[in-house]
């Protein structure tokens, strides 16, 4: 994973207060940064200040947290700029936004759209991988259910093409990371095939398939993944993913569990990681806490699905080819008032799942390390430890930023 900018240049600091990563929390810690990677993350008392001589303590204000900076493993735009529309400048915009917001790692997720559109999208953001900027790519659709289709446009949605795939493969150029599909499609298998052949993540949604259904999709891409994990083509904790669990697909229903209740139980048992979408808009908070309790943190992936309106007013947005009213932080399709992705940024999303009920350790551990495991990135992000890469973001009691570094540089507050 590319260095964000010169490890060189970056400074020496220390950071005082209560680490929370790993699923855990040490009080009265102490993270040193050194050319731009965590030199010592622990106890206080075990931290050696003459080892950092001339290094810069960080002005933490009592009762801050330091947390691994969060990674968003769905996540479509913010600050005005969408990834899916392919304006470079606008995509650098949101992802400055949200890198100052604490989200220091991500992938920038495309919609269904033409395919054309699709490849473009892939050769912008392919630039922006490259630089380091964005961890790679997310492509939501287009093989999904019209049934279940939410807010991508209709008129895009098609069957799994192995031609187009191919030509978004090489398009991207090994940047895309996650793909989300409707099992119940015909040429899904193959669809599965060639995704874990060239490394990208399965991520099952926009689904009206079955429980039974569900879950056989799901085992066979938890297999192929192991087999191309063997071959090193993916990481050792990489397992498929379900996109935004309970949305896009039919309820839960005690005679037809669908894809929701199929997909907890294999999270359950550790073979998938869920997305949920912790904003207080997509699911109630009592549904965020449920599955906290019955999948466990370790199998879940906090997200935003957040898009071009995230840190603006109400008004009027684009989700890709699609027009969208913000009114009171929720976004909506103008055409018929289906759900349009969110507004809240990762931090927001973990301040809301703690405040659902989950606790602060594992509300953390599913906005850092789990999704980093997804993308086989665990010894660089997604937690603090010595010789990681020094992605950290500071927040106090009520879990408001108080400041963020990135490869070791402190970003100045969003505007």
């Amino acid at each position: 994973m590319p260095e964000s900018r010169d490890a060189a240049t970056a400074p020496v600091y220390v950071l005082r207060g209560a680490l929370l990563t790993d699923g855990a929390c040490t009080a009265n810690a102490v993270v040193a940064v050194s050319g731009g990677r965590i030199a010592y993350a622990g106890p206080g008392s075990g931290f050696d200040a003459s080892q950092f001589p001339g290094a810069e303590q960080l002005p933490l204000p009592p009762g801050t947290s330091l947390l691994p900076g969060l990674v968003d493993l769905h996540c479509h735009g913010a600050a005005g700029g969408g990834f899916p529309d392919g304006d470079d400048q606008a995509c650098r915009e949101a992802v400055d936004f949200l890198h100052r917001n604490g989200t220091t790692s991500l992938l920038a997720s495309l919609v269904t759209a033409s395919g054309e559109e699709l490849l473009r999208s892939l050769g912008v953001l392919k630039v922006l991988a490259a630089e380091g900027l964005i961890a790679g790519v997310h492509s939501e659709g287009p093989f999904l259910s019209h049934a279940r289709c939410g807010a991508q446009n209709p008129l895009w949605l098609r069957d799994p093409d192995p031609e187009l795939l191919r030509q978004m493969l090489e398009a991207a150029g090994g940047t895309l990371r996650t793909m989300t599909y409707a099992p119940e499609l015909p040429g899904a298998s193959e669809l599965l095939r060639i995704l874990t052949d060239h490394g990208v993540i399965p991520s099952l949604g926009h689904t009206d398939a079955d429980a039974r259904l569900t879950a056989a999709s799901l085992t066979e891409a938890t297999d192929l993944i192991g087999g191309a994990s063997a071959t090193g083509g993916f990481g050792p904790h990489a397992r498929p993913t379900v996109t935004h669990l309970f949305n896009g697909m039919p309820p839960l229903h005690h005679r037809s569990p669908g894809p929701a209740g199929a997909s907890l139980r294999l999270a359950a048992a550790g073979t998938v990681v869920v997305e949920l979408v912790g904003d207080g808009v997509h699911l109630d908070p009592e549904t965020v806490r449920m599955a906290f309790e019955l999948a466990g943190a370790a199998n879940i992936a906090l997200v935003t699905d957040s898009m071009a309106a995230t840190g603006l007013p109400d008004g009027d947005y684009e989700l890709g080819p699609s027009e969208v009213v913000v009114h009171d932080g929720v976004a909506t399709l103008r055409t018929n008032g289906a759900l349009a992705g969110g507004t809240a940024t990762l931090l927001e999303v973990v301040r809301t799942t703690v405040a659902a009920g989950v606790s602060p350790a594992d509300a953390v551990m599913a906005a850092t390390l789990v999704p980093a495991r997804v993308l086989g990135l665990e010894t660089e992000i997604g937690a603090l430890r010595a010789g990681m890469r020094a992605d950290i973001l500071a927040v106090d009691a009520r879990f408001e930023r108080v400041a963020v570094l990135r490869g070791g540089h402190v970003l100045d507050s969003p505007a």
